[in-house]
This record gives structure tokens, sequence and C-alpha cells, in this order.
């Protein structure tokens, strides 16, 4: 794969079950400029990602076989995934077949919605298979395993959190508005509950001991202080 990926450019499978749902799934993206494949169910998807290397899957939570999916490595590195879900069906199934529920959307969606976020994904994607490091003070944060320490203790983000640690990285000292975290995060808005709620995550581990490195600008948003 190229070091740097232009929008549009990454190999994108499609699980799910619902005709419907899988020809617009399948015409948007590939309108879109990624190379797109299907399959009905998590154990057709298990098989095709061991034969293939795939930057996300793109899973419909109706979808049979899902059990099957969780940390199974895409040829040389763990596939994104992004979950499809309506609203009545979403709440508690996640857990209940061992998912996190960080990135998805609910249907029905907006086509905008869909491939902002497929593109922050398979981005994030690209940048795992660069293996790259960043460094900021005591912070330490490793694209190739979604990984991220202070000093020696792991802190143990979902993949929300770690991208708002990593953009705090990025820009330290730099105040990021809420609008800015979502976009940046997700993809698209959230509500400021929900924005609220995810710094207050990421605070919790980060700064169990002191000094904090996470400040909130009242009126403003976060930022990461310089080390």
């Amino acid at each position: 794969m190229a070091a740097e990926l232009a929008r549009g450019e990454g190999r994108v499978l499609v699980v799910a079950a619902d005709e419907e749902l899988v020809d617009l799934l399948m015409s948007t993206l590939s309108l879109a400029g990624y190379d797109v494949s299907h399959e009905p169910s998590g154990q057709a998807a298990v098989a095709r990602m061991r034969a293939e290397g795939i930057d996300l899957l793109v899973v419909d939570i109706a979808t049979p076989g899902l059990v099957h999916i969780p940390r199974l490595k895409s040829a040389e590195r763990e596939a994104a995934i992004l979950f499809l879900a309506t609203e009545e069906r979403f709440t508690g199934l996640l857990d209940e077949v061992g998912f996190s529920g960080e990135d998805y959307l609910l249907r029905p969606f907006r086509v905008s919605d869909l491939l902002a976020r497929v593109h922050l994904l398979v981005r994030d994607g690209v940048a795992a298979a660069r293996r790259s490091v960043l460094e900021r003070g005591e912070l330490r944060i490793d694209d190739g395993s979604y990984r991220a320490w202070r000093g020696d203790r792991e802190l143990g983000l979902s993949p929300a959190e770690y991208r708002l640690l990593r953009e705090f990285a990025r820009n330290p000292g730099l105040v990021l508005s809420k609008e800015q975290i979502a976009t940046r995060v997700w993809g698209c808005s959230r509500d400021d509950n929900a924005i609220e709620r995810l710094v207050s995550r990421l605070r919790s581990k980060v700064d169990r001991e002191d000094p904090a490195l996470i400040r909130t600008q009242r009126g403003f948003g976060y930022s990461l202080v310089r080390g």
C-alpha cells in the first residue's frame, strides 16, 4: 500500500445480508473510489480477511455470524470496523457480541456521514501500516498497534479515545473546539454531551497522576499541555 493515502483509496469489505443495504454500500463506496468487496456473514468475512489485506470492514450488526470477527488480523494488521445499526437493535447488542461501540453509524444514515467515517478509519489504517510512534513529553502513541502510554503505564484507550489523544498530541497547546473534535474523531457532528463524555473518559485514563495534561478552556474547547 502506498505511504500516502488519497481520499477514496483503500480496500473495504462490506459484511451484510440485507440486499438493499449491500447495494447502497457497494455502489456508494465504489463510486467514491474504494476497492469494495462483499460477504454475507461473519464466517465468510473471516475467510476473506485471512486471504486478503482489508483496510476496513463496514458491518451491518444484523448480519449472522459476527462473533467470528473480533480481533481477527487482516493480513499484516487488524482491520478497522465501522458498525451499522438501527437504533432499536443497537443498545446492548454490541456488548453482547463483544465489540466496542465507538465506531458506528445509526441507520438511516446520510451518505456524506458514511463517506466521512470511512475515510477517517481507512486513513487510520494507513497510519498503522507505517508503524509510526508519536512522543509528547510523557506520552507515547503508537499508530502501529493503536496503543498509548503515559510513562510506563499503558492507557488502554478505545478507538475514539485513541484518535482524540492523537489529535491533541499532534497539536500540543492548540485549543480544539467541540466541533473540531467531532470532525476529527468521528468525521461528522456529535452533540456536546457525547464530546464531553469522550473527553472525560480520556482524561480519566491520561490524568491519573499529576500533572494533568488535558486542559479545559471554558467556552472554547480542550487542549493538551505542551511537554
